[in-house]
This record gives C-alpha cells, sequence and structure tokens, in this order.
C-alpha cells in the first residue's frame, strides 16, 4: 500500500517506526499529524518514540494532540512541537449517578462474586494481565455465566466475534484487559468491576468510564481480598472517589483504614467515611491489660 501512495496513514508508534527504519514511508511530506491518547502513550513509555515520528514530520505542518491530561510530559511534547497552540477542552462532568463499591472477600470467593453480579445483567469485568482475563472468562463460562475475553492476544475477528457476542446479549459478562478501558463503547453496561484492583488510579478511572455513560446510571465494584484492602484504600483516594465498603472481614477493612459499612454496605451513621487517622488508633473494649502482660488481639 505505501509503495502505491496513501492519503492517510493510521498506526501504532512501534510499527510506524518499523517501517521508518525499513524504507517503507517517509513523513517529510506531512502536512497533519494528529497523535490521540497522548497521555496513555506517556503512561506506557512511549514517548521516545512518538518524538522520532514527529521529528520526522515538517515544522510547518498542522499538529494535533488529544489528551486526557496534560501531565507526564505531554506538556513537554506541546512546547516542543506545537507552535502557538490553541486548547479545547471538553466539560465533563463526573456522573452524579454513578456508585463506587468494595466488597472484600477472600480469594476462593471472587469468581463467585462476580458470576452473582453477572447473573443480574451485563458487565464488563476488568483483570491485570491477558491470562487472568482468559482464565477468569472460562470459570465464569463453567459455572453457567455467558462470558467473552477481550485482550491483546486475541485476533482482530476473535475481538470483533465477542464484542458481538456481549453487545447482543448472548454473552452477559466481558472479561478484558485495559485494552478495553479506552476507546471502545458498549451502549447500556450498569456495572463495571474491578475484578482486580489496577495498578494505578488513571487506569481505574478509565476503566470506570465504560459505564454511566451519556447521563445513564451505573455501578463500579472492586473486589478486594483483605490484603489488598490498603492498596485499594489509597487507589481511590489517588482518583477522587468515596467508595461504600462491604463483605468480609469488615474488621480488617476497618484496620486497614478503610470505612465500616452496614450489612447493606452503606457507611455507618455518623461516619464520614474518612481514614482514621494514626493519633486516634482502634477502640479499646474490656478490662485494662495488667503491667506486663501481653494484650490477645481479636480476630
Amino acid at each position: 500500500a505505501f509503495a502505491n501512495g496513501v492519503e492517510i496513514v493510521v498506526a501504532c508508534p512501534g510499527r510506524l517506526l518499523d517501517h521508518m527504519q525499513a524504507g517503507d514511508v517517509r513523513l517529510d511530506r506531512i502536512e497533519v499529524c494528529v497523535l490521540d491518547e497522548a497521555d496513555h502513550m506517556a503512561d506506557q513509555g512511549f514517548l521516545p518514540m512518538v518524538k522520532r515520528i514527529l521529528d520526522a514530520t515538517p515544522a510547518n505542518g498542522q499538529r494535533l494532540l488529544f489528551s486526557a491530561t496534560l501531565a507526564g510530559g505531554v506538556d513537554t511534547l506541546i512546547s516542543r512541537y506545537l507552535t502557538n497552540p490553541v486548547s479545547h477542552a471538553a466539560g465533563v462532568e463526573a456522573p452524579v449517578l454513578l456508585e463506587h463499591r468494595v466488597i472484600v472477600v477472600q480469594e476462593p470467593e471472587r469468581v463467585e462474586e462476580i458470576a452473582k453480579m453477572a447473573r443480574e445483567g451485563r458487565v464488563v469485568v476488568f483483570t491485570r494481565t491477558k491470562h487472568r482475563a482468559k482464565q477468569l472468562a472460562k470459570k465464569l463460562d463453567a459455572i453457567g455465566v455467558g462470558a467473552v475475553e477481550l485482550h491483546g492476544n486475541l485476533s482482530q475477528n476473535a475481538r470483533e466475534r465477542n464484542l458481538a457476542a456481549f453487545s447482543d446479549g448472548t454473552a452477559t459478562a466481558l472479561v478484558a484487559t485495559d485494552i478495553a478501558a479506552r476507546g471502545i463503547h458498549v451502549d447500556d453496561v450498569p456495572l463495571v468491576v474491578h475484578a482486580d484492583p489496577p495498578v494505578e488510579h488513571k487506569a481505574y478511572t478509565h476503566r470506570s468510564g465504560r459505564t454511566a455513560r451519556a447521563g445513564a446510571a451505573g455501578q463500579v465494584v472492586t473486589i478486594a481480598t483483605p490484603d489488598q484492602v490498603g492498596e485499594v484504600r489509597d487507589l481511590l483516594r489517588k482518583a477522587g472517589v468515596t467508595a461504600t465498603w462491604e463483605g468480609i472481614p469488615a474488621t480488617s477493612a476497618a484496620r486497614q483504614g478503610a470505612p465500616r459499612a452496614t450489612s447493606s454496605g452503606a457507611p455507618r451513621s455518623g461516619s464520614s467515611g474518612a481514614p482514621r487517622s494514626a493519633s486516634s488508633g482502634p477502640r479499646r473494649t474490656g478490662r485494662p491489660t495488667p503491667h506486663g502482660a501481653r494484650p490477645q488481639r481479636n480476630t
């Protein structure tokens, strides 16, 4: 196709550089260069590649940059490659009907907890790895929940087939890695489940954005084991999210600084939901411990 000449090229940075190095394509006559998902490029470490590509385009050409934020090196691209840039910002407000929940479970209960929610309606489930997505989809399917996977190891035909199955209701659960967190829209998804809490808060935000779209209501549920409570608490704080906590063991969650939840999942009356300060400590009950004796801890 390059040999015959093309008007538009849509490419990933690495693949485009391969063609440039092989002499298949030259960018010295490019008139318009568009960089999409610039913040995601920065997060994934692609900025050096992006800079090499932009350096190969004419300095007097038009350059457009789309990004959710201007952090993480995106501002460097703006100052280096854009001349007298004009900014356009979309006024996007957080959906008022988006509810965030954290369910604390033991590891063996994680799959059944997800299956319970998937039986009630369509759900997009996120995992950290492609292997986890594949295995979780198989486990859900084995216990009667129609599930399909979506990750980078699938061919384009398989991705389209699985997305179609989820869209038409053949499958009620779409188990995906972060490949589905950006740029893929499926109508009427009432629930997003983080089967594995994401590593950083930006991923949490993008994953959660698959629900509560266009003014619709939605829920975001994070499944966490007791030893992940501190990690999830920090994740939500960085994302600026207030969530209700439920599940077991509530006492472990409280020790980690998460707000206690009633049996219905709502925070207890009078609690602001904020983590305890280190100076407040847990409430002590019962008799004072004699001097020199070791206190017993309730478990």
